[in-house]
């Protein structure tokens, strides 16, 4: 079959109708390889624009930057952070009161699916990951190994903490709770933390927390079971609390 010449219009638009004979003449198998070039070109560029602002919703979706396995990120599964967030508005209720915040330690997935079903309500996202000052006043760069180092005005401001610690360990999770009850307002705060099961009982001595039903799942399988846990009694909300056996 014979192939039909196509020439490139001089605004870059291809034009099978050209009559300059000085242009240049592409093939059609030419032409399909030039589209697939700008097509992946296209693709890199949104990519690009994903690094830059840090999240992108896709569908009900919300995709994150992706994840460093150096500082023990794994993003929850839309299904959990869905779920995480969902709660949180809840626990706010309809005040409109603008005192009202939530305090996000160490899990910027939740941060970006609040914000995507509530997008006015005050969260503060605290993260040892700098790309995610993308998020501008709503970011405050937090390192566990310094639990109070943290701006004057974050102190006792937070009626909703949520905190996931990066590490499974016992001195993670104790300097977390002290960064904790700098965050939360004594008496008033609703608190949620996910972690691993193996914290259970840390987390019933450090902060009276217990065990609920619904279980926390992330995007990158991983190898411990996760739980959530509350110091309120979430009633038929996820799943509730999970009776002592």
């Amino acid at each position: 079959m014979e192939e039909k010449l196509v020439r490139p219009r001089n605004d870059g638009v291809l034009d099978g109708n050209g009559d300059d004979d000085d242009l240049p003449m592409l093939s059609s198998q030419a032409l399909a390889a030039l589209r697939e070039f700008i097509e992946e070109q296209n693709q890199l560029n949104v990519d690009e624009r994903r690094e830059e602002t840090g999240a992108e919703e896709t569908g009900g979706k919300v995709t994150l930057v992706s994840e460093d396995w150096r500082l023990s990120q794994f993003w929850y599964d839309p299904l959990t952070a869905e779920t995480v967030a969902k709660e949180v508005i809840a626990l706010l209720g309809n005040n409109s009161n603008p005192s009202s915040r939530v305090a996000c330690i160490a899990c910027p997935t939740l941060y970006a699916y609040i914000k995507k079903i509530k997008p006015n309500v005050s969260v503060q996202l605290l993260e040892y990951d700098k790309r995610f000052g993308q998020y501008g006043s709503d970011y405050t760069f937090y390192d566990y190994n310094e639990p109070e180092e943290l701006p004057s005005e974050l102190k006792q401001a937070f009626q909703v903490v949520v905190a996931d610690p990066p590490y499974l360990s016992k001195e993670c999770l104790e300097k977390v709770t002290e960064t904790i009850s700098f965050l939360a307002t004594p008496g008033k705060s609703h608190l949620l933390l996910l972690t691993g099961e193996v914290q259970k009982d840390r987390a019933a001595e450090l902060l009276g927390l217990h065990p609920c039903g619904f279980r926390p799942q992330h995007s990158s399988k991983l190898g411990n079971e996760f739980r959530l846990f509350t110091n309120y009694d979430p009633g038929m909300r996820l799943g509730g609390w999970e009776l002592e056996k």
